[in-house]
């Protein structure tokens, strides 16, 4: 370890902030820190929490500590997301927050569709932003009554209204959302001093990762985590901070030295990763901001690659260049294709250059993107099967309940919800008890019923049989899964909810799944519930990460973060896309808005520092005078961001705009090599 990583590590007397620039080593120190606390200091393996803001980070973290201590050592440790640590706290406290223990969590798009019936819209722009406002509001911490009274535009105003109701939904369910794990634990923490004391005597030592992306409500969880003892280390980089749009706060690393006038402030500045070129082209980017802390990155790498401005005539030319550069240079460097990574500000840019690469048949890999798994209609028919599989999964009821709609609308849910919580049972196991007959009406009970007996008749040729039954043969999967399809009506449903060719592609995707389940039961002799497992089991592994294959890496600036490559090209380097635009709400204070567009400059002047310095050996930049959207030319200019880097934006000699012909294609791949030769 360099001098100031040492001093990381070995500084125990109070709290410490570690100012870590990129490629500077920052996980090696939390993880030492870690080794060093169990080896040397005698801490207790349950009494040491490191908290970051990915599963993949939490799992490099975790394998890094168990390969520089004794296992024993590290036994009770824990590793983890902050929401992970969230959820802990939540079950053990559950009471503290009225909710049963086994409480629901409710992804984004089980939230949504309780946004969408409460507001009645299909407008998906409009239930995008109230739940990003609803999220806000929870990440600082502000219950509705707070946010009806800060709520200033007509979208906020509506977005409050929404928010109460959502809360009380969420409550009759027993059921969280994805921000109540971490703000139900802060105010559980905040309102109960024993509670507070019972985890604060728990974790006598805590350290954060990437601090610069935590919001208000991480930052009092951490507080109340640490309590006045206050030993924690806190790592991060304010000219890292990409994430404003989803609540954090750069402001919180400052935030440390004036809550903490004691802390102790250290620079990592020596980069372990890129060329002195490079970073010197970072360093000048982030230099036009505002310093919350100043500091330099400087590297012993050499002074590396030129880094490569490249003018082109449209986004089809600039992928077509990028695909055949990225095949010579592989060729002359005697590269893998996992060396190569392509970087660009938004998911729309990723189809050109996929259709690019598959025309010289490079294997590439795309990440930021949608998973099969992801897809709406394809949840809405794992709900069904889910909860055919276990009728515990309330998450999975509501799901399938709702959709398509039957008659279970939101009050009869809400009824039903605080049924089954006074219970304790699941909402399935409550729409059979005659106890629920004096809460909801005839007319709202009998599609309840209805559902409920549906999906028992299905359990039933499932092979489950009600308890004190014979259990009977299941029925192949396939024939169970095409009824299912029919019964619901779920082709009627999309061609209702979506115009026709939207319609039709999600009936694709579901024909897709239904086809791979059937070849799947069919193949492996599986029956319905060992389908559902095996699903479930798959979908998981999805969300996480794959094995590392020799592919290129496709990837938005924001997915990149944490990640390196050999050789980095960057794609739509152009004012509008990267500083982006941002949206213009028709309700913004105008007062505000001059405001807001310095802060978003300053937050996509970051996300270029970040780009940049994914590069270990070679930068390539691109832009395009002329880029399509939506079926229009829009005309480019060169970035701001290029001129602040130190380089020449200047147009060169380009190939034709259009597509290349494969001949056309083929020379300039010759031209390539014969030059790199």
């Amino acid at each position: 370890m360099n001098p100031s990583q040492r001093e990381a590590v070995l500084y125990l007397d109070g709290p410490c902030l570690v100012l870590a620039g990129a490629g500077s080593g920052k996980t090696r120190v939390i993880t030492q820190k870690i080794a060093y606390l169990l080896r040397d200091c005698g801490y207790s393996g349950r009494n040491i929490v490191a908290l970051t803001f990915t599963n993949k980070a939490a799992r490099e973290m975790d394998d890094r500590v168990k390969a520089l201590v004794d296992k024993t050592l590290a036994k009770g440790l824990t590793i983890s997301t902050f929401h992970s640590l969230g959820v802990r706290i939540l079950r053990e406290e559950a009471a503290h927050a009225g909710l049963k223990p086994q409480f629901s969590i409710l992804d984004a798009d089980d939230a949504m569709a309780i946004i969408q019936d409460l507001l009645a819209t299909t407008d998906r722009g409009r239930l995008r932003s109230v739940q990003q406002t609803i999220s806000l509001w929870k990440n600082n911490l502000l219950g509705p009554d707070q946010a009806a009274n800060v709520a200033a535009t007509p979208s906020e105003v509506e977005a409050a209204r929404v928010y109460r109701s959502y809360n009380a939904t969420l409550a009759a369910y027993q059921a969280v959302d994805f921000d109540d794990l971490i703000a139900l634990p802060a105010q559980i923490f905040a309102d109960n001093a024993q509670v507070r004391e019972k985890w604060q005597s728990r974790v006598r030592y805590l350290l954060v990762d990437e601090y610069q992306d935590t919001n208000v409500c991480q930052y009092k969880l951490v507080q109340w985590l640490t309590g006045p003892r206050a030993m924690f280390t806190a790592v991060g980089d304010d000219d890292q901070a990409i994430y404003a749009w989803r609540g954090a706060t750069v402001e919180n690393l400052a935030k440390l030295t004036t809550d903490y006038p004691t802390i102790r402030l250290i620079k990592l500045e020596q980069n372990y990763r890129s060329s002195q070129r490079i970073l010197a082209a970072a360093n000048n980017v982030i230099s036009k901001n505002p310093k919350l802390f100043e500091k330099k990155l400087w590297s012993e790498h050499g002074t590396g690659d030129a880094i490569s401005v490249t003018a082109m005539l449209s986004d089809e030319a600039e992928a077509e260049n990028v695909a055949m550069k990225i095949s010579a240079t592989r060729f002359e460097k005697q590269a893998s294709w996992r060396d190569f990574a392509v970087l660009y500000r938004g998911n729309h840019q990723a189809r050109v250059v996929e259709q690019a690469l598959r025309n010289l048949h490079i294997p590439y890999t795309i990440s930021g993107g949608q998973s099969f798994f992801d897809k709406a209609e394809v949840r809405d028919l794992l709900a069904y099967l889910r909860l055919i599989a276990n009728d515990d999964d309330d998450p999975a009821f509501i799901r399938a309940a709702t959709t398509p709609k039957r008659g279970i609308g939101q009050a009869t849910l809400q009824s039903l919800g605080q049924y089954a919580g006074e219970r304790k049972i699941s909402l399935f196991a409550a729409l059979f008890e005659q106890g629920l007959e004096s809460r909801l009406n005839a007319r709202q009970l009998e599609p309840l019923r209805t559902f409920g007996a549906f999906i028992t008749r299905i359990q039933h040729r499932a092979g489950r049989s009600p308890a004190g039954q014979k259990v009977r043969a299941a029925e192949p999967a396939g024939v169970i899964l095409d009824d299912l399809l029919g019964a619901i009506q779920y082709e009627r449903h999309l061609y209702d909810m979506f115009d026709e060719k939207p319609a039709q592609s999600r009936w694709q995707n579901v024909l897709e799944l239904v086809g791979w389940l059937k070849r799947k039961a069919e193949e492996d002799s599986m029956g319905l519930f060992d389908l559902v497992q095996h699903v479930a089991l798959i979908t998981m592994l999805e969300r996480g990460d794959e094995d590392d294959p020799d592919a290129i890496k496709l990837s938005t600036l924001h997915a990149s973060k944490g990640l390196e490559y050999p050789h980095v090209y960057l794609l739509g380097v152009e004012e509008g896309l990267l500083p982006h635009q941002g949206r213009d709400e028709e309700d913004v204070d105008p007062a505000k808005s001059a405001d807001a567009l310095v802060m978003r400059i300053q937050e996509e002047r970051r996300l270029m520092y970040v780009g940049i310095t994914r590069a270990q050996r070679s930068l390539h930049l691109s832009w395009c005078k002329k880029r399509r959207r939506a079926r229009e030319d829009l005309v480019r200019e060169p970035s701001r961001f290029i001129e602040e880097m130190g380089l020449s934006a200047a147009p060169e000699d380009q190939p034709e705009a259009e597509a290349m012909t494969p001949k056309a294609r083929m020379d300039m791949l010759r031209a390539l090599l014969n030059k790199s030769g």
